[in-house]
C-alpha cells in the first residue's frame, strides 16, 4: 500500500519547537517533492512548505517564512518539518504529501496524500 503517515505532533506552549515527520510507505520518497499542509477546523487546507526531490528548491508560505524548516532525508524515506517558535496560530492537524513541484501554485494538484488522519499540532498562549 503507497502511504505517507504524519507523526511528530503534540501540544507546546507559544515559542515553542516541535519537529513533524513524514514517513513513506510503499514508495520511494526520494522519487517526488513533498509538501506540508494544514488544516484548522472550518478553515481551508494551507499550504505550509514544500521541498523538491534534489532538496535544491524549497517554498515556506508567508506565514511561516522565518520560524520553519523543510529538509528531507532520503536514504530513511522521510521529510521533515522543524517548526520553531510556534504560535497559536499554527494550531492545525498538519499533513503530508506529494505534489508535482514546489512554489506558489503548491496545493493547487496533488499526485497523493493521506488525508484521513495527519498529526495534530496545537501550540497554547
Amino acid at each position: 500500500e503507497v502511504q505517507l503517515v504524519e507523526s511528530g505532533g503534540g501540544l507546546v506552549q507559544a515559542g515553542g519547537s516541535l519537529r513533524l515527520s513524514c514517513a513513506g510507505f510503499g514508495f520511494t520518497v526520494g522519487g517526488y517533492a513533498i509538501g506540508w499542509f494544514r488544516q484548522a477546523p472550518g478553515k481551508e487546507r494551507e499550504g505550509v512548505s514544500c521541498i523538491s526531490r534534489s532538496a535544491g528548491t524549497t517554498y515556506y508560505g508567508d506565514s511561516v517564512k522565518g520560524r520553519f524548516s523543510i529538509s528531507r532525508d532520503n536514504a530513511k524515506n522521510t521529510v521533515y518539518l522543524q517548526m520553531n517558535s510556534l504560535k497559536p496560530e499554527d494550531t492545525a492537524v498538519y499533513y503530508c504529501a506529494a505534489v508535482p513541484g514546489c512554489g506558489p501554485s503548491l496545493g493547487r494538484t496533488y499526485i497523493f496524500g493521506s488525508w484521513g488522519q495527519g498529526t495534530q499540532v496545537t501550540v497554547s498562549s
